[in-house]
Parts: C-alpha cells; sequence; structure tokens
C-alpha cells in the first residue's frame, strides 16, 4: 500500500458491496441451536409431522444470536457451540455477467456457507466483515431440478456459525466478555456488474495551518472475468452537496492497488469533534456500459499525540473526553439494530463525549459511520485479549483481523488510533507465557499496522512490558476502585505519564448497581491502603480475598461512583499535560467472569444500563462535558432517604449552569455558584433537614435568560431498621399489558431494610411470563435489592398468574395477578 503522509490524512475505503444493488436480509430466516447430522438435513424435503422434520427450527429474523438471553441467565453458562440459519433467496441479478455476493458484516465466530449442499465460503474471525461470492453456485443450482420442483424458483442458502471454545483462536475465553456466536450484525445480498471497485482508499489530508486541502485516491477493482479496459469517473463535492472537483479516465484492467487521482482544495472545511464537516467522494466504474457507483465520506483534519504532552486536533489542544462500548443490549445481546446503535451513539454525544475506544474488537461500520457524523474520535482494536500467545493459526488470525479493520475502516475520519491488544500481560490460556515471545509478535502487528496506514497512530492497554513498542500507550489506572482511593488519581496519572512519550488513560471507573444509594458512599475508603499505586493486579476483580478495596468491600451505590466520577472529572481539568482519558464503559455489558455480581453476569461499571437507562452518573459526565443547558438533581431512583430527625443531609445538584438555586418544601435554601473545584457536585450542594415521610426538592437555574428546573420527591426514614425477617411482594402498577411487582425487605417490626443487600429469585407460574435475562436491575430474576427493594416486570397475555420471591433464611412470598 502506498505511503501516506502522517497526521494529515484521512481515508474512504470502497467496497464492491455498495454498488447500486444492495438488499439486508433481514427477514424470513430458520435457526437451528446445535448442530446437524451433516448439510442434507437442512434441505431435505419434509412435511411437518414426519419424523424427518427434526431438529426444529425456529423463525427468527436478523441480527440474531446465540446468546440473546442466556448470556445473563444466573442458572447457566451460556452457549458455546454451534448454530445454523437457513433461508431461500430470489436472485435476480440486473447485471450481465454480474456478481451475486453475500456480504457478513459480521459473524460469530466461525462460519460456513452453504448453496444447497455446496460449500461456498468460510471465515474465521467473529468482528471483521467478509464476503461469499454465490455466482457460480446459483447459477449450478438453477440446473438441478430441485430449483423448480422443491424450492420454487429461489435458492437455499444455509449458514453455519460456531462460537465454541477454542484456545487457538482471538479473543480469549477469559475476556471479560461473552464470546457470541450467529448472524449478529447485518447480512446483505448485493449485484455487482462484471467490474466493480473492490476496493478505493482516498486519503485527505490538510496542511498545519489547514490552508490546502490534498485528495489522492487509489483503487483495487474486483474484476474476477478479466475484463481488459474500464472508464472511471470520480468527483468530490463539499459538505453541501457542491461538486468541486472531478476526474474521468479510461484505464487498462490491473491487479492490486493502483493511484488514480490527486487533487487539491483551497481552504477546506475541517472535520473536528464540534464542527464533524463531511465531503462525498463518488466513484463511478463503467465496463461494457454497466456502471455501479459508490458514494462514501471523508474529512479533512490533522491530529499529533505531542510527546510529553496533550493531544491536538487541526493544531489546538483538545482533551479528549471518552467512553468505551462493547457490542451487546439487553434481551438481544450482539444483536443490535441499527436504531438501537444510532440511539447508543446519540445518548453518548449527548453526555458529551468526544472520543471512544471501541474494546476490544472491530465493530459495526454503522458505529464508525456515527463517529464520522457526530464528531467522535475512536480507538479500534484488534480482539487480542488476555491469555497470552497461541500458535501460527493464532497469529494468523491475528494478523487477518489487524488487515481487514484497517482496510475495510480505513476511511473513517473519526479513526486516530488502531489498538494492537488489550491486557496482553494476562496469562491462562497456554502452559507458556513467554513474554519475549509476545513482545516479538506486538512488534510484528505494530510494523504491520504502520505499512498498512502510516497517518494513524498505535496504542495497546496494560501490558508494561510491551510499552515501549506502540506509539500510545494506556496503564492501569483504577484509582478509588481496583486498588488507591479515588483522590490519589492526579498524582498516580502523572507518575504513568511520566514514564511513556505518549500517554493515554482508558479504563477508568467502577462497578454501580442501578438503584442503590448511600447516605455514607465513602466508608470503605478508611480501609484502603494508599500510596501502593492504582493498577489492577491478579485477584482484584474478585470479590473475595485480598487486600481492602472499594470494589470488594465497597457498597457498589450509585451514590460512590458519582463521587469518584465526579473527583476524576474534576481533576482532568487541572491537567494540562493531559491527552484525556476514557471512562469504562458507557454501558453495562455482559461477562461470563462475573457470576457473584449485583446482577449476575454483568459487568455493572456503565453510566446506563444494558437498556439504555440512565444512572445517576451520567448527568455527572454532562455536567461537565456539556455545553446544552442541564440541571439534575441527585437521587431519581433514590426513593427514601435515611437518618436522625434533624440530622443534616446533603442535597446535590449537577448542572452547568453558573447559578442554581436550591428549594426543599417550597423553601429556599440559597443559591450557589458553580465552581468545577469546588467538591462535591462543583459546589452546587446544600445540606437540609429533611421532614420525616415526604419530601419536595427543587433545583433552578438560568442561562440566556431562560429558566431550567428539576424536581424529585423523596421519602425520608428515620426509623431505625434490624435485618430483614420478611418480604413483602406487591404489583406496583400495570400498563399495556406488563405488571411491575416489587419486593420489599423488612425487619421483625415491619420497617423497611434500606441498607439491605441480599439476592433475590423472582419466579411466575400460570399465564403469564417474567421479563427476565435482560442483565438490568429491574430485569432479572435473580438479584441483589438495591436499598431493600428489587423489582422485575411480568407480560401478564391476558390471563392469571401467580408471582413468587424467595431468599436465603427468609420465608418466600407471593402475589397473585
Amino acid at each position: 500500500m502506498r505511503k501516506l503522509i502522517l497526521s494529515l490524512f484521512c481515508t474512504i475505503l470502497f467496497n464492491h458491496l455498495f454498488a447500486q444493488q444492495t438488499q439486508r436480509l433481514a427477514q424470513n430466516w430458520e435457526y437451528l441451536k446445535g448442530d446437524l447430522g451433516g448439510i442434507y438435513e437442512a434441505i431435505r424435503p419434509v412435511k411437518a409431522g414426519n419424523p424427518e422434520s427434526v431438529p426444529l427450527w425456529e423463525n427468527v429474523s436478523l441480527p440474531h444470536c446465540f446468546n440473546a438471553t442466556d448470556a445473563v441467565s444466573p442458572d447457566r453458562n451460556y452457549y458455546q457451540g454451534p448454530g445454523w440459519y437457513r433461508t431461500q433467496l430470489s436472485i435476480n441479478n440486473p447485471y450481465k455477467n454480474g456478481r451475486t455476493i453475500l456480504h457478513f458484516e459480521g459473524a460469530g465466530q466461525k462460519t460456513q456457507v452453504y448453496v444447497y449442499d455446496v460449500k461456498v465460503a468460510e471465515h474465521i474471525g467473529g468482528y471483521d466483515e467478509w464476503t461469499a461470492d454465490i455466482t457460480e453456485a446459483v447459477a449450478a443450482f438453477r440446473k438441478n431440478p430441485l430449483f423448480e420442483k422443491q424450492f420454487k424458483g429461489k435458492i437455499p442458502v444455509e449458514i453455519r456459525c460456531d462460537n465454541s471454545r477454542d484456545l487457538e483462536m482471538i479473543p480469549s475465553d477469559l475476556s471479560d466478555f461473552n464470546i457470541y456466536g450467529g448472524l449478529y450484525r447485518y447480512l446483505n445480498l448485493v449485484y455487482v456488474p462484471q467490474v466493480s471497485a473492490e476496493k478505493v482508499f482516498a486519503a485527505a489530508s490538510v496542511d498545519a495551518k489547514g490552508e490546502m486541502g490534498q485528495l489522492k485516491i487509489g483503487t483495487r477493482l474486483f474484476n474476477p472475468d478479466g475484463v481488459d479496459t474500464v472508464t472511471v469517473k470520480l468527483e468530490l463535492k463539499d459538505p453541501q452537496g457542491k461538486l468541486i472537483s472531478s476526474w474521468k479516465k479510461e484505464v487498462k484492467a490491473f491487479y492490486g492497488t493502483k493511484d488514480l487521482w490527486e487533487t487539491k482544495i483551497k481552504n477546506p472545511r475541517l472535520w473536528s469533534t464540534e464542527n464533524p464537516n463531511l465531503y462525498t467522494v463518488e466513484i463511478t466504474v463503467d465496463a461494457k456500459g454497466e456502471k455501479s457507483v459508490h458514494s462514501e465520506k471523508v474529512g479533512f483534519r490533522n491530529f499529533e499525540f505531542v510527546k510529553k504532552g496533550p493531544f491536538m486536533l487541526n493544531g489546538k489542544r483538545l482533551l479528549l473526553r471518552g467512553t468505551h462500548r462493547h457490542e451487546d443490549h439487553a434481551g438481544v445481546a450482539a444483536a443490535m439494530t441499527e436504531d438501537q446503535i444510532r440511539e447508543e451513539m446519540r445518548l453518548m454525544k449527548n453526555m458529551g463525549v468526544n472520543f471512544i475506544r471501541l474494546g476490544h474488537y472491530q465493530q459495526s461500520r454503522i458505529v464508525l459511520e456515527l463517529c464520522d457524523s457526530l464528531g467522535i474520535l475512536v480507538w479500534e482494536e484488534i480482539p487480542w485479549c488476555r491469555g497470552g500467545l497461541g500458535g501460527e493459526s493464532y497469529k494468523n488470525q491475528a494478523r487477518n483481523m489487524l488487515v481487514n479493520m484497517v482496510e475495510q475502516h480505513y476511511n473513517h475520519p473519526s479513526i486516530i488510533i488502531w489498538g494492537m491488544g488489550n491486557e496482553n500481560d494476562w496469562p491462562g490460556d497456554f502452559s507458556e507465557f513467554d513474554q519475549h515471545k509476545i513482545r516479538e509478535f506486538m512488534k510484528e502487528l505494530n510494523d504491520l499496522s504502520h505499512r498498512l496506514d502510516p497517518s494513524r497512530k498505535t496504542a495497546i492497554r496494560r501490558c508494561d512490558f510491551c510499552k515501549d513498542i506502540v506509539d500510545v500507550y494506556s496503564p492501569s489506572i483504577w484509582a478509588g476502585w481496583y486498588r488507591g482511593i479515588y483522590t490519589e488519581y492526579k498524582e498516580v496519572s502523572k507518575q504513568e505519564f511520566d514514564r511513556v512519550d505518549h500517554f493515554l488513560h482508558v479504563e477508568w471507573g467502577g462497578d454501580s448497581h442501578a438503584g442503590r444509594h448511600s447516605e455514607n458512599p465513602d466508608n470503605a475508603l478508611s480501609q484502603v491502603k494508599t500510596g501502593k499505586g492504582a493498577d489492577e493486579r491478579a485477584g482484584d476483580a474478585s470479590l473475595f480475598g485480598g487486600s481492602a478495596r472499594v470494589s470488594k468491600d465497597g457498597d457498589w451505590s450509585e451514590s460512590y461512583i458519582v463521587n469518584l466520577i465526579d473527583w476524576h472529572l474534576k481533576e482532568q481539568e487541572t491537567m494540562p499535560w493531559l491527552t484525556g482519558a476514557a471512562y469504562w464503559p458507557f454501558k453495562d455489558f455482559s461477562t461470563p467472569v462475573r457470576p457473584d455480581n449485583p446482577v449476575p453476569y454483568m459487568n455493572q461499571k456503565g453510566v446506563v444500563e444494558r437498556d439504555f437507562t440512565k444512572k445517576e452518573a451520567y448527568y455527572v459526565f454532562q455536567s461537565y462535558w456539556t455545553t446544552a443547558p442541564m440541571i439534575h438533581i441527585y437521587g431519581h431512583s433514590w426513593p427514601v432517604r435515611w437518618g436522625n430527625a434533624e440530622e443534616q443531609k446533603m442535597i446535590k445538584v449537577y448542572a452547568n449552569l453558573d447559578e442554581v438555586e436550591l428549594f426543599l418544601n417550597g423553601q429556599s435554601l440559597g443559591k450557589k455558584k458553580r465552581d468545577s473545584q469546588d467538591f462535591p457536585a462543583a459546589g452546587l450542594r446544600w445540606m437540609a433537614n429533611f421532614n420525616e415521610g415526604e419530601n419536595t426538592i427543587k433545583a433552578v437555574g438560568k442561562k440566556d435568560g431562560k429558566v431550567f428546573t428539576d424536581e424529585i420527591i423523596q421519602q425520608y426514614q428515620t426509623a431505625k431498621w434490624d435485618r430483614p425477617a420478611k418480604m413483602v411482594l406487591e404489583k406496583v402498577s400495570e400498563k399495556d399489558g406488563i405488571a411491575v411487582i416489587r419486593v420489599k425487605m423488612l425487619d421483625k417490626n415491619n420497617i423497611l431494610c434500606l441498607d439491605a443487600q441480599n439476592y433475590v429469585n423472582f419466579g411466575l407460574t400460570g399465564d403469564g411470563k417474567l421479563i427476565d435475562d435482560q442483565g438490568t436491575a429491574r430485569g432479572s430474576s435473580k438479584v441483589q435489592v438495591g436499598n431493600g427493594r428489587a423489582e422485575i416486570s411480568i407480560k401478564l397475555n391476558n390471563g392469571k398468574s401467580v408471582a413468587s420471591v424467595k431468599a436465603d433464611g427468609l420465608a418466600s412470598a407471593f402475589v397473585e395477578l
């Protein structure tokens, strides 16, 4: 691949898949969990009720994941094994001598593709895009009498996916996320002409002053029939769609990547996180009168990681305010729809995010397109994560996935970093753990990345013995969670910053159980030793044993995490040398290695739950990172506070307004001015006496003459409680056929036990169905209570049911629905 100018280019990759005829294959699929005895079992003629009708298939739509619900089931391991999909396609390629292609945007983790009984393609790797050219197989099957007799003029397609455990694949099953199976990204049927552009690389660069832009375009043809000559036309349009430059030429067919066109643009509108200006490049390939047209976006920007200094975008310092994303969602696991992905990225941008690390694998093209259009810079990485280093097939997969990631996402102006791995200092999959061999392979990947794309930086996270190999390094810093206390954050970060040339801190934060709050959230800090670093070490993620740490000994309340985040954000504003930091993660996600968490098998560090329900922490970020006026009283999910009569309690408001006035039960508690360095809540906090029972809290602020308010109601309990002695189960609401039930933990005097953390198990018999296995605090059949209560929803199905709840050492409770 040709050499490109460092720091000055954005690229665009066109794929032949996006010619004129593309159809998402979302409907009319059948799925079988498990394996077949042979491919004929998927295609043999059978009538319902006949013995040959087994195994039974179920109707599904794509995207679809094997593990839509079992990844967070509290009672069993998530399924890892083979699964089959089948459909029948109407193939009508409009091009004479055109090619018919299946384009997989991602499938996990090993995939085989059949047309009738002929295997036409296979792929190893769960996250990169790939294709199956089914042209010849379709033509051959049309000659089979069964084409009309059995399949009524349609083409049978069968696909086998397999996410079985395999030590010679990446990522490792020791990873802190599920290795999902299935067709969990979109699958497209694509028709292309006899000749099309297989890949187009467009390098959009701009000088240091932002005054002169340059666009270089090269392409690789898809020309399986060896057509001699094609005509290529290229057009560049500005962000308003106005044509500003074009090129057209007849060229002889070529193989490999060939440079075609170079043009200059005076004073281009730069791409930035605040103004993500996107130009349009359109390429037309004309062969024998048949045209394929592709349209993609490019951006002009330059960036720099200053040696021993901050990050610069277009010549100005930009503090990277980041988070992370796993491809995981309630009820669907990895099979997120485009609408769900768009909603997730919109929530991030509205929180103030300008940077994201896509952990720990290549993600959907939809995500990258949204980062381009929303103005979110990206670190994207291959899934070499934990376990050590395998053999040659293992390394080949890593090499291939790096090449595919770079080539397939080469176009996106949002991408600034290619990640080579994560936590590669973590052994466990092989008897040998050789740091020298890991270093050798890390250097090989680093060199390969720079050959493929000299314009972007390379990076890894948490592998100190490889930190000198890559361009940018992120150490492990978990101040206030796995080690140390959160007030050590700045000091520890500066120590790590001084050890490398280019420092970026990704992964910080801690877990919080949605709906759990505390009057004394920082109590556990008194047990934690300080001055011993803030890195995560072996065993620190465990809830058992080892030295005192908040992750084990804290209360996992939203109240604590809000304080931790508040302190970090406050400090980041006073670190002029800091490139940036990325909170881990944006959304709670499933993991097979955390069965004992309050929501079993969930990493609960997100600022939103797995179904996008916002936690209180979301608003802390907004108050620091956004300019659109916002105001939020802490405690929307905290219905009951507690303490002594006449005991003063802190009320916190998170807002980006200059001044806020607080009212308690209609009485003003005064105005406070916001000061980001006045911890906590940037000075927007009041001490107040609550009334026994109901209290109304209202916050009022102004900006540009407009008034912004927030209001909540909280109960205040002064009665003291003993340990839980019984449970009460009740229906609290019903709407559109969905009932919500709630369990309360009471002591022997019927006082609500507001610090109870018991596990409870919900059950149901009758016509209804529990809405469980969602991986949320209100969507799990087994869950720890938060402040003495827990809820779950039930689909009533127009019938009668009896719901139950049980907990160790307590009598079960029931309610009729």
